[in-house]
């Protein structure tokens, strides 16, 4: 058994390490450019030319970017945050300078995001197969899991059907339902 256990650190340690010298050695360094709130007001109008934006009558820009894509950013950066977060928790785990408990405590927290992970996905399926809805993005943070949902309105009864299910599949926790116009 110490042997199978051996074999299994080792493996993930190479894997840890291929993985790092790949992000240190990509082109783009891992690194990816969003677009804060603050900054989209700070853009002018000539700087916005040629991209897809509109500029209301006070002069705030207004983005065109489409739900679709929204969402595949936000599911995108969360996936990032996530991975960085498990990767720092593999290098505690793989390090001998922490604790057994410290090591405990970050195989668990690693368990809860992969169970995290799993939980979102069925949601964001089941409330997909439910209803009528064109996409669905599900986050759990901490206490709180909050559902957008993309449909041009979003009637209570839906909206409780919502906590319903993700009362259903995360237990106690505070669920807050959105929902951005198809379009």
């Amino acid at each position: 058994m110490v042997k199978k256990q051996t074999v299994w650190l080792l493996t993930m340690l190479s894997l840890l390490i291929v993985l790092s010298v790949y992000y240190m050695t990509s082109p783009e360094n891992g690194e990816m450019a969003f677009i804060q709130e603050e900054d989209w007001a700070e853009m002018t109008s000539e700087e916005a030319e040629g991209e897809n934006v509109e500029t209301a009558g006070d002069g705030t820009v207004i983005s065109q970017i489409s739900t679709d894509e929204l969402f595949s950013a936000i599911r995108l950066d969360m996936k990032n945050q996530r991975d960085q977060v498990q990767e720092q928790l593999s290098e505690i785990v793989a390090s001998s300078d922490f604790t057994t408990e410290e090591k405990n405590e970050a195989l668990e927290k690693m368990e809860t995001i992969k169970t995290n992970q799993s939980k979102e996905s069925i949601i964001e399926n089941t409330i997909l197969a439910s209803a009528q809805y064109d996409d669905v993005l599900v986050r759990a943070e901490d206490d709180v899991v909050h559902v957008t949902v993309k449909a041009q309105e979003l009637s209570k009864e839906d909206t409780n059907q919502i906590i319903q299910m993700v009362s259903d599949e995360f237990g106690h926790k505070q669920v807050q339902v959105q929902f951005q116009p198809a379009g």
